[in-house]
């Protein structure tokens, strides 16, 4: 089985139901909802179509929603502005009318934070300038490389540190949406500091909320605060677009082996985005270069990979997670397995035993009885070879181990405090339906008090003679 998850952003191509049940059966395990598009009307119908499609396939999926963080934009352009190298571009707080060659900004207090030297990218990086003058209400620019500049489009500040909310007004709206629809995983844009993660569980603690919380990794003081941010944060996003409109295209591979790395360090679950099958936007096959990106996206140890516009608005999305899921199953037939780390803490030692257990013993499988989850994350960032068979205790974690790499949840059991019983019920349950023989052979890890969070201490050797033994026990 595939071991790096999938993740795919829903819009006007899926989101029929039919569609969605398509992208379950091709192998999605999560889907994203893009919250910079769409009105909570679209976000509530699609919610409701991926719950209806995962139970009548019997696949828990996850639902992530990708809020749209504080994103800096030009304002309103009549036509398009063509800017060529050394021309004069002017940034205003505020328009006096339609001025040539003077914008202004979606947050016009950035004016105030930005100085004479630094440089301002727009559209993605494609366009560059330079502040060569700056007044109390204005910047003066000059552009470095030009381009056509259209209504809206975005803007970066590379070495100019942005004092700005990371979770706006209708970030918060979103957030309290996303909490009363139960969503599983909540991605949050431009962090920069792991205060802004520590914002966002405030306002989710406040409605009673408790989803996975990813640290999109877009701009350059996020780079600066990364372990920080890892700390505070469930798991990572590197968000490649921002990235490289900060840093430069020829950089980012380099940072996405570096945040990668240190999210398998910190046993962080980890996703890789944007441009993985863009030319999958208008054509049914990808290019050599795109499933090279994707192969070393795997063998950088990301936890999943992430389609964007091919799925959102592309011509051919099934066809794109077809290609995904192909170059993902051909790239871990030579996958580094059963890496060194040094365990975090004593359920992370035992979880390294077990899978060095399971490469000498050479069983099929681990299982893990998790509460919160983390009992089976432990045993995802050691890669194992072994497929990982999740049994939990609530719904809520059952669809968010969606995300971890090589985990498969089975189903969702009530809590017992007797570990024995928890075993019995769990072996006579599958051997009941018919989904194992007592010929199978699997390290089982657990807690001797279930139903506790973060709690496993124990490893199980569970063979035909030890299932044989447990079915024995009478209750």
């Amino acid at each position: 089985m595939r071991k790096t998850k999938i993740v795919v952003t829903l819009g006007p191509a899926t989101e029929a139901p039919q569609m969605i049940e398509s992208l379950i059966t091709k192998g999605v395990n999560v889907f994203r909802l893009n919250f910079s598009h769409g009105t909570h009307a679209i976000h509530e119908a699609n919610i409701r179509n991926i719950r209806a499609a995962s139970e009548k396939l019997g696949k828990e999926v996850a639902i992530l929603q990708d809020i749209s963080g504080p994103k800096v934009r030009i304002g309103k352009i009549k036509g398009a502005l063509q800017l060529k190298k050394g021309d004069r571009l002017v940034l205003v707080k505020e328009k006096s009318g339609d001025t040539p060659n003077e914008l202004d900004l979606s947050y016009p207090q950035i004016i105030d934070m930005v100085n004479i030297g630094d440089e301002i990218y727009f559209a993605d990086g494609t366009i560059r300038s330079l502040v060569v003058d700056k007044e109390p209400d204005r910047l003066i620019l000059r552009i470095l490389v030009g381009g056509s500049l259209t209504s809206h489009k975005g803007v970066n500040f590379p070495h100019t540190k942005l004092m700005i909310p990371a979770i706006t007004p209708k970030d918060e709206e979103d957030l309290r949406f996303g909490a009363g629809h139960d969503v599983d995983i909540v991605a949050l844009s431009f962090v920069q500091t792991a205060e802004d993660i520590r914002m966002a569980k405030k306002i989710l603690a406040e409605v009673q909320a408790d989803p996975t919380i990813v640290a999109k990794i877009e701009t350059g003081h996020a780079i600066e605060n990364l372990d920080a941010i890892l700390s505070e944060s469930h798991a990572v996003m590197v968000a490649r677009g921002d990235l490289g409109a900060e840093f430069g295209v020829t950089k980012v591979p380099r940072i996405q082996k570096h945040v990668l790395k240190r999210a398998n360090e910190m046993n962080k679950p980890s996703i890789t985005a944007t441009q993985m099958l863009t030319s999958m936007k208008e054509n049914p096959f990808p290019t050599r270069a795109e499933v090279s990106d994707i192969a070393n996206a795997v063998y950088d140890g990301t936890d999943a990979v992430m389609l964007s516009d091919e799925t959102a608005i592309g011509k051919y999305p099934l066809q794109a997670v077809e290609v995904l899921h192909d170059a993902i199953k051909d790239a871990e037939k030579e996958y580094p397995w059963y890496k060194e780390f040094k365990p975090l803490d004593k359920y992370d030692a035992v979880a390294r035993a077990a899978v060095q257990l399971a490469e000498d013993l050479k069983k099929e499988a681990l299982v893990a009885f998790t509460t919160s989850g983390y009992s089976v994350q432990v045993l995802s960032r050691y890669r194992p070879k072994e497929n990982i068979y999740a049994v939990s205790h609530s719904l809520k974690t059952h669809r968010k181990l969606s995300l971890l790499w090589g985990v498969h949840p089975l189903f969702v059991m009530p809590p017992l405090n007797n570990p024995t019983k928890l075993l019995y019920a769990f072996v006579k349950k599958l051997l009941d339906e018919g989904r194992i023989t007592l010929e199978k052979r699997y390290i089982v890890t657990m807690g001797d008090y279930t139903g506790k969070s973060g709690s496993n201490n124990l490893i199980r050797l569970l063979d035909k003679e030890g299932m044989e033994s447990v079915l024995g026990y009478e209750f």
